[in-house]
């Protein structure tokens, strides 16, 4: 039995069991250290990071929300480690502004307010930036296994509002039915009929931005939460999650 197989065997059993949960996060305690260290920029510590409690709480996140289909596990646990930590991040940071705008900041009558209205949080920019090549070097990845890649992506994509209206249409409709991501990951092909079928859109218009919507689909399919992010702000008629 090779590693990755036993790892998918140890998830599965801790979807059922508490206790076997909480051993699977014991024995992979370094890996949630070391996802968290990459983004912490040094290890953290134990009972001062809460970062490390939200790599914890991600990690068996991850184990929940985990599918023979997503991939590699600990692939698919250091991308939603990643995400969780991004967004507490952004919390963090959220709050701190807002409880220390108006506190003297030291020098002369200068406010905290003033001081941080030209910072450009370089810390978090530069983690959400390294999160966002990760998700992308992933993406990328997975869409060569369907022989797609980023710039067929780009030359398929709907120039039309109506095509890209027909596709986003195609998108809910699968994003409703989950076992369709699961087919396309499985048989490595997209479900045209299927989506044609419960969709309504036609056949001509998928199979002519099949590429496209290989890429939109795989999105759904695993951790890629800062590019359903993006997709949220280009695809105003889909609501990511």
């Amino acid at each position: 039995m090779n590693d990755e197989h036993k790892i998918i065997q140890q998830v599965y059993a801790a979807k059922e069991d508490v206790q076997a949960a909480d051993r699977l996060i014991g024995t992979y305690l370094p890996f949630i250290k070391a996802e968290t260290a990459k983004f912490l920029k040094r290890p953290p510590i134990e009972g001062h990071d809460d970062e490390l409690s939200i790599a914890m709480i991600a990690f068996h996140e991850a184990i929940g929300g985990y599918s023979r289909t997503r991939g590699a596990f600990l692939k698919y646990a250091a991308m939603l480690i990643r995400s969780r930590l991004i967004d507490y991040s952004r919390r963090e940071q959220r709050h701190s502004r807002v409880i220390s705008l108006d506190a003297p900041a030291g020098e002369e009558d200068t406010t905290l307010g003033e001081t941080l209205a030209d910072d450009k949080e370089p810390h978090e920019e530069t983690a959400t930036r390294d999160a966002t090549r990760a998700e992308i070097e992933e993406l990328t990845r997975q869409m060569k296994e369907f022989g797609v890649s980023l710039s067929d992506v780009a030359d398929n994509c709907p120039k039309q509002q109506r095509t890209l209206d027909a596709c986003r249409k195609a998108l809910q409709y699968a994003r409703e039915n989950s076992e369709l991501l699961d087919d396309l990951l499985q048989t490595k092909r997209l479900p045209i009929g299927q989506l044609t079928a419960g969709s309504g859109v036609e056949r001509k218009t998928l199979e002519r931005h099949r590429k496209y919507m290989v890429a939109l689909l795989l999105i759904y399919t695993n951790g890629y939460d800062i590019l359903r992010g993006h997709l949220k702000q280009v695809m105003k008629g889909v609501a990511a999650r």
